[in-house]
């Protein structure tokens, strides 16, 4: 099927984005056999059109920065691969699909050393900024902490629309696999995220934020819970 053929409002929701389609497009082919590719696709597909049917309409479309590569649509996307493909695909893969959208651009900045005061306050005005998005769409509701010199930045999510959509539709047991991704993405930067909770798993989703240097981050070891999540105590 055309992505052009889906049907859903496109005005007030978006298609997921190229580089998505063509990570879920790769999957499917390690797992089916050739004749099989295009109806699973289009299993999956429609999928995300019937996810959208009843989903929320006030996330800003085009406009909203959360919706482009590796965001809100492109993760609900690859949610409904995971529901179309469940009994082929596996946690390591849906975490993997979420690195290959997101580490790119972490990449692009591998000069950042958030080790170093400069950076770690463009960081930090980095934040403000994406907070000052999230007051307008409302979609993910952020909170950064007042800057501290030589302390490590803090900001939280209280609501995220990942973690709502997964909870709505019963899909919480992949959110680890869309969410630890944030930990990679840090260290491409010469930081540390050390991370209590998430939305999905509890009332926010924090990030305290340091560098990979810091001694803060061995009063706080990293470990992988029960339900795959990467956190730190």
């Amino acid at each position: 099927m055309k992505d052009s053929e889906l049907q859903f409002d496109r005005n007030c929701h978006v298609l997921y984005s190229k580089p998505c389609k063509k990570e879920i497009l790769a999957k499917i082919a390690l797992h089916y056999p050739e004749a099989q590719r295009e109806p699973v696709w289009e299993q999956v597909q429609r999928q995300y059109a019937a996810f959208l049917s009843d989903w929320r309409t006030d996330l800003g479309g085009k406009k909203n920065f959360h919706n482009g590569t590796g965001g809100t649509y492109d993760c609900i996307a690859i949610l409904s691969y995971y529901v179309v493909c469940k009994a082929a695909t596996s946690f390591r893969e849906i975490e993997e699909m979420e690195e290959n959208l997101i580490l790119p651009s972490f990449r692009r900045l591998r000069f950042v050393d958030c080790n170093k005061p400069l950076f770690r306050r463009l960081m930090y005005r980095a934040f403000t900024s994406a907070q000052a998005g999230c007051d307008k769409w409302h979609d993910y509701e952020m909170r950064v902490a007042p800057y501290e010199k030589d302390k490590p930045i803090y900001y939280e999510f209280t609501a995220c629309p990942v973690a709502e959509f997964a909870v709505r539709h019963g899909l919480t047991d992949i959110m680890p696999a869309l969410c630890n991704v944030d930990y990679v993405s840090m260290e491409l930067i010469h930081a540390k995220l050390i991370r209590t909770t998430t939305c999905a798993n509890g009332c926010k989703c924090d990030y305290t934020i340091c560098g990979d240097r810091d001694p803060y981050r061995t009063e706080h070891p990293e470990y992988r819970d029960e339900k795959g999540y990467r956190r730190n105590k």
